[in-house]
């Protein structure tokens, strides 16, 4: 069985704490709306360095936030970010927004772990909840040739709903809705910050990769701001195919496959390429032939159980009983049975100590998960609150079960579309999609069966896909976030 919302997220079954509610900052809400809790902080900018890709950089750190306000001009909620901006050049930098997913998820990721100027270490195999969450120069970061603004959705970080629960739901946990706000939040950024004639881009990972698209083309289409490029990390692109795997479709168990499979060959220090092509052939053409033929058919089921069992390195009698069709779950416990240890949905090979190893149903969190909320939302807090001195009293929401719960989701509702349609409309955009191998939450294959289907002629081929070393969060890994850095400059075209 699939794990519960393991795609729409850096996080596979999370999140949220309820709307936090506070006083109407604009003045014009009824006395009997408002709710008492302190103002927010006002906006902060400190001078800072780093070293990035062989260079000092000097840029203003500014953690601040935007208002959103109704159709009636009753402030609703207030949408925190942090910018990182080199001064003296901003008409000839472009700017990128970034976004983590869930929904439910705060930018931390994409800013501490990935493109930002300084990061924490987590989510590699052998980090611990309990190592230093000190922040040090990021080598990877994009700084060099973009600004940054990290964006946290209400819900996340210090973001916040002043409605009350039905409204926030309806204002702002809707996939409709959060496309409608946050593109506003980045209308009035560039606004507020004169930056309406430099080059936008935008970043999104995981559930942030499903925001995207459709964020570009209702910039692009609604509010009046065309978007030069677009990166997917590990993204959430087709919600129908990562369906009920007990559905008659092979779609589910194909995109599964491949990245199972990189997992084994990584284990064993034989993760090419050219093994790769190889299982990606298969799983589109025996693969499905074997499958629709039926587990009555048993020379074909035993032909693909073979298969399966060969590429996942699972004990071929259980591949025999399941009949080929090796669920996550089954395969993450079922890898290390012998070593009592258990593999992570968003990279099979961190992993943990299945804490109740003779349980016949798993009984344990996600091991990448529960290892990444302590070091960045630590780094987090204390980079905002002392580092740049925006004080706040409420809790940093890292991951929120709550929002995630509560969010309004649409199953047939697909970004592919607005990604043709955003692309259709400007043959210059530029678009990369980035994945890790072993990401099994968000695998990688369905990006490339997307990506095949696109029109082959035109804009549609700029769409770039890359797959590195590691899972969802493969930028944890040095080489892979150096990688994905040079991947990424020539969207700027660098």
């Amino acid at each position: 069985m699939r794990p519960s919302l393991a795609c729409l997220s850096i996080a596979a079954a999370v999140f949220l704490a309820g709307p936090a509610l506070a006083d109407d900052p604009s003045g014009k809400g009824d006395d009997k709306d408002k709710i008492n809790l302190p103002a927010m902080s006002p906006d902060k900018t400190v001078e800072q360095a780093a070293n990035i890709g062989g260079r000092l950089i000097r840029y203003r750190a500014t953690v601040g936030h935007i208002d959103i306000g109704d159709d009636k001009g009753k402030t609703i909620g207030q949408v925190v970010y942090t910018a990182y901006l080199v001064p003296g050049a901003a008409e000839a930098r472009p700017v990128t927004f970034a976004f983590n997913g869930g929904p439910g998820a705060s930018s931390v990721f994409l800013n501490m772990g990935a493109i930002g100027p300084k990061k924490v270490g987590f989510g590699v195999a052998g980090d611990s909840p309990s190592d230093s969450a000190a922040l040090h120069d990021n080598p990877n970061s994009w700084l060099g040739f973009t600004d940054l603004v990290f964006i946290d959705p209400v819900g996340t970080g210090f973001s916040r709903s002043l409605v009350d629960e039905d409204e926030t739901k309806k204002d702002f946990y809707d996939a409709k809705t959060d496309i409608e706000y946050l593109s506003r939040v980045v209308y009035d950024w560039l606004v507020q910050n004169e930056r309406l004639t430099s080059r936008k881009y935008l970043i999104g990972e995981s559930y942030g990769g499903f925001r995207v698209p459709k964020l570009a083309y209702e910039l692009q289409s609604r509010m009046g701001v065309g978007v030069s490029g677009m990166v997917m990390v590990s993204p959430y692109l087709d919600p129908a195919a990562v369906g009920d795997e007990t559905a008659l479709s092979p779609l589910p168990w194909m995109i599964d496959l491949p990245a199972m499979a990189a997992g084994h060959f990584e284990r064993e220090g034989a993760l090419t390429p050219q093994r790769m092509a190889e299982v990606e052939n298969y799983t589109r053409t025996q693969f499905v032939t074997d499958f629709l033929a039926g587990t009555a058919d048993r020379e074909a089921t035993n032909r693909l159980a073979a298969r399966v069992a060969s590429y996942t390195g699972l004990d071929p009698a259980l591949v025999q009983r399941l009949n080929g069709r090796v669920d996550i779950e089954t395969y993450l416990r079922e890898i290390r049975r012998n070593t009592g240890e258990v593999g992570s949905v968003y990279d099979s090979n961190v992993t943990a100590w299945d804490p109740f190893p003779g349980s016949a149903q798993p009984r344990y969190n996600d091991p990448l998960l529960d290892g990444i909320i302590a070091p960045t939302t630590s780094a987090a807090v204390d980079f905002i609150t002392h580092q740049v001195g925006w004080k706040s009293d409420a809790h940093y929401e890292t991951l929120s079960y709550d929002v995630n719960k509560a969010w309004k989701r649409d199953a047939t509702d697909s970004p592919v579309t607005d990604l043709r349609r955003a692309i259709g409309n400007d043959p210059k955009m530029r678009v990369m999609i980035a994945h890790g191998w072993d990401d099994l939450s968000c695998p990688y294959f369905g990006s490339r069966l997307i990506v095949s289907q696109m029109p082959n002629q035109g804009p549609f081929q700029n769409i770039q896909l890359h797959v590195y070393p590691g899972g969802h969060m493969f930028y944890a890994r040095q080489d892979s976030g150096a990688a994905f850095r040079r991947d990424a400059m020539a969207i700027y075209g660098l």
